[in-house]
């Protein structure tokens, strides 16, 4: 495999630098700065201070690692922590959670830009959140005598499984996963699959979700009140949330608001798209639909206008539109009723334990194979319930709203769920603090 990678490094690495180039171009919502980082140009790290570099790719990488940072700050004073991440969303969450670290696009794995990095940061070790490999970072810090393990790790059977299984990529996925230091994996089924791709078997660990202890177990959380000023949102009426959705299923919801009205017309909801650069796209939606949208970007926390909503908008149902980041726990913690978008369409799902810690019933769709043993969980001790269709949903949301004490159970329930799961972070900083003791 190493002979197989020099022959593709010196082949294809020209042309596939020319479409890594072309594609964020195309595409710069997701990557379209940080270019002489991505080659490799980070700053160089001062001092000689022992160093871990973590990596997660976007937004809920960037979540996930949370409470590790904080507990590696912890028990690691005299070690300093680079967090990398690959999405200009993840980058500037990443900035924003860790002011006080060094913050770097991660490189393109082409061998120069991974050396360039690899001087640059002089890490020790390398956490890499999820799934995120790489043939030349692991040749490389391998060269270096550099351990590199997952953590939160798991691996998705229709998307992850699918692919490494083909036969162009198997023996390079084996011998991949078999250089990995170990891997902390979210439950057995996930580290079964690790071990399928080639990963020894003594080195996986399951150590549990890292998003269980991320998630604050809190009824509200600071800004709330101020959000929901700012936006007009009505304290005394009711109030659900979709948040974190995918393409095609806002007019699903909306299509579920308009239903809901009939029967409450107090009612108000809040959108919150995954993507930002879906903002406008959604937006534009919701006009077409004939709402007035509010849009958080332009109801700022000192606008005293925005407690007000346009004469005429009440009859429409105004609908606000979370199109800020980093805001989105707020409107959780706002809401009577959650469902949690990217799962009635096939994107996998989003996050569950958030909505679960701040004690809300929880709504999802059928996709949710990246939280598949969240929603399992969740849905089995009555904190989340399926929907199919509009028509499911607008049912549901309409009965947690009729029945408030099955809505306080749920969320009670969801809570019991997040505390129950708790300790992954404190089982992975074991496994790195003996992988530091080792070296």
């Amino acid at each position: 495999m190493p002979l197989l990678l020099r022959l593709f490094n010196i082949l294809l690495a020209g042309p596939a630098m020319l479409y890594a180039r072309w594609y964020a171009r195309t595409h710069p919502e997701k990557y379209g700065d940080g270019w002489p980082q991505r080659f490799g140009r980070v700053p160089a790290r001062a001092g000689d201070r022992p160093c871990i570099w973590i990596h997660a790719v976007s937004v809920g990488e960037v979540n996930a690692t949370r409470s590790l940072v904080e507990e590696l700050r912890r028990r690691l004073p005299n070690h300093d922590l680079v967090v990398s991440a690959t999405t200009r969303t993840g980058f500037e969450a990443a900035t924003r959670a860790y002011p006080n670290l060094s913050v770097v696009h991660y490189p393109l794995d082409f061998p120069r830009a991974i050396r360039r990095t690899l001087d640059a940061l002089r890490p020790d070790l390398i956490l890499l959140m999820e799934l995120e490999v790489w043939p030349n970072l692991l040749a490389e810090a391998g060269r270096r005598g550099i351990p590199v393990a997952i953590v939160n790790g798991r691996v998705t059977e229709e998307r992850s499984m699918a692919r490494f299984r083909k036969p162009l990529l198997r023996g390079l996925a084996r011998w991949m996963f078999s250089r990995l230091a170990w891997i902390a994996a979210q439950n057995e089924a996930y580290a079964a699959r690790f071990r399928e791709l080639g990963a020894r078997p003594a080195v996986v660990h399951v150590v549990g979700n890292l998003k269980y202890d991320t998630a604050v177990v809190a009824d509200s959380t600071p800004g709330d009140a101020a959000l929901a000023h700012a936006m007009g949102l009505a304290r005394d009426r009711p109030l659900w949330v979709a948040g974190s959705t995918g393409p095609g299923e806002e007019a699903i919801v909306l299509d579920a608001h308009v239903a809901l009205l009939k029967t409450h017309p107090a009612l108000q909801l809040a959108i919150i798209p995954r993507k930002p650069e879906r903002f406008d796209e959604v937006a534009e939606l919701i006009r077409r639909r004939g709402h007035a949208c509010i849009r958080r970007s332009r109801r700022k926390d000192d606008s005293n206008a925005a407690v007000s909503t346009p004469a005429g908008d009440e009859e429409r149902a105004s609908i606000f539109l979370g199109d800020t980041m980093g805001e989105l726990r707020k409107f959780y913690a706002l809401a009577d009723v959650v469902f949690v978008g990217r799962t009635l369409v096939p994107m996998g799902g989003s996050d569950l334990m958030e909505v679960a810690g701040m004690a809300r019933p929880i709504l999802i769709g059928p996709h949710t194979d990246n939280f598949a043993d969240a929603a399992e969980q969740l849905e089995q001790a009555g904190a989340a319930q399926r929907v199919s269709d509009a028509a499911s949903l607008a049912a549901s949301v309409r009965r947690m709203l009729d029945e408030p004490a099955v809505a306080r159970t749920a969320g009670r329930a969801g809570q019991d769920v997040v505390r129950r799961n708790a300790g992954a972070t404190l089982r992975t900083v074991d496994l790195i603090l003996s992988t530091l003791k080792s070296r």
